[in-house]
């Protein structure tokens, strides 16, 4: 049966009559098509570009159906596509799920031995690198993970995790199976060699700089700040009496992040929404997400493009046009007057299909 839907469509701001017919979008009019919604304002799908669902509280997850139950959580919150930013469980079962989120997976993350989270990453040297890049490319649908600094025991603070010849020739290695590539980045002694190499998104970015920044915006690097997981950076610091100078520098780049990124804003840099949900932090938080970002300093219209139409666009999605995929959420009130509203959907509607 053809659902309808009238709302105020955005970003275009227009009142119109949605049709969905056979999990597409149409403004043709569309007899006897079923009315779901009416009034209220109608968004393009969420976007969470940085989650996991292949990692719970517990460490890696190893069953499917834990995976499936993690992505509802995120549906029911608003978000219809999730980019998995490194997960030690494939799940490409998934991909074609009516009742999942439209899924961009990245794999396994990739890190040099032991100088990662246990059981999350495969783990391989510098001189491996570049293949087990293309291997993970291939492993996932279109991105790839790399962890690009996290502590060096013998220092006792952050560290390089790559040379910089090493990882651009990852980077180029996965360009070539036609992957995009993201890396895991707290420290400022990491980015000038990751963004040499000409990866396409950092995760994170606690350590840029002005300058690093503004190389950013000439490159088009996108950015995904996963503030909410910044917020726990004095908790991490409080684990590590082992290394005060890691301690105490984690504390300062939480410290600093929410000028980072409002730096960046103001530089051009692309900005998305992701929570990093997996592991310490729960999912469903996309809303919650947005928030830190319009507190940072971005303007509530670029938040929304941050996490629904441009996000979607990215990923290479579209947003409410003839012919789309009908994902879409519809609010009561006008998210663009007070971004609280995200935390209340009133009606999704996912691959054409309403979600109750």
């Amino acid at each position: 049966m053809a659902l309808h839907v009238r709302a105020v469509c955005l970003p275009d701001d227009a009142e119109r009559d949605l049709y969905i017919v056979d999990g597409r979008l149409t403004f043709e009019p569309v007899a006897g098509a079923e009315t779901i919604a009416t009034g209220g304002f109608a968004l393009p799908g969420l976007v969470d570009a940085h989650c996991h669902l292949g990692i719970d509280p517990g460490g890696p997850v190893s069953d499917v159906e834990v995976a499936r139950k993690l992505a509802r959580i995120d549906r029911d919150a608003g978000v219809l596509t999730i980019r998995d930013a490194g997960s030690p469980l494939s799940y490409p079962e998934l991909d074609d799920d009516p009742e999942m989120p439209r899924l961009f997976r990245a794999g396994r993350h990739i890190a040099p031995p032991r100088r990662y989270l246990p059981g999350v990453a495969v783990e391989t040297t510098a001189d491996r690198l570049a293949a087990t890049a293309a291997e993970q490319a291939r492993a996932g649908n279109g991105w790839v993970k790399l962890v690009g600094d996290w502590i060096d025991r013998e220092t006792g603070d952050l560290g390089p995790t790559y040379d910089p010849a090493a990882l651009a020739a990852a980077v180029a290695a996965a360009h070539d199976v036609g992957a995009r590539v993201t890396v895991h980045t707290f420290s400022e002694a990491a980015l000038p060699g990751l963004l040499a190499a000409g990866l396409d998104c950092l995760e994170h970015g606690t350590g840029l700089s002005e300058d690093l920044i503004d190389d950013m915006a000439r490159r088009g690097t996108a950015l995904v700040p996963t503030m909410i997981n910044i917020e726990t950076f004095d908790a991490i610091a409080d684990r590590a009496s082992k290394f005060p100078a890691y301690a105490e520098h984690m504390r300062s780049l939480k410290r600093t992040f929410p000028s980072v990124v409002r730096n960046a804003y103001e530089a051009g840099v692309p900005i998305y929404v992701g929570t990093d949900a997996g592991g310490g932090i729960a999912h469903g938080l996309a809303a919650e997400e947005m928030l830190r970002l319009h507190a940072a300093g971005m303007s509530t219209v670029d938040v929304l493009r941050a996490g629904s139409w441009g996000a979607r666009e990215w990923l290479g999605l579209p947003g409410l046009a003839e012919g789309a995929p009908a994902d879409l959420v519809v609010y009561a009130r006008d998210p663009r007057e007070d971004l609280t509203t995200l935390r209340e959907p009133a009606r999704i509607v996912l691959r054409g299909r309403v979600v109750s």
